[in-house]
């Protein structure tokens, strides 16, 4: 009798955790949305529309960017060719 008890806690408790997350995951995930958008505003702000208003309409300035050169490593080792033996 003790283990039926057990089993039916057991279910009782994993059923009424699910329909509580159920009802409760609409608030967590409108709670995360609203944070991962004040991160947005945060980090990118009104960036992307003040640059325009810089310069005068009509002018157009093309902005490169400096190559980068690597230097490529002459030194690395010996080259050694393997000969299959039978």
């Amino acid at each position: 009798m003790t283990f039926l008890k057990t089993i039916l806690i057991i279910l009782l408790v994993f059923y009424g955790l699910k329909i509580l997350f159920r009802l409760a995951m609409p608030y967590i995930l409108q709670s995360l949305a609203k944070k991962a958008e004040k991160h947005f505003q945060n980090t990118f702000g009104d960036g992307f529309r003040e640059h325009p208003a810089q310069q005068p309409e009509g002018k157009v300035t093309i902005e490169k960017k400096q190559k980068q050169y690597k230097k490529s490593n002459t030194n690395v080792g010996e080259y050694v060719d393997f000969e299959e033996i039978d």
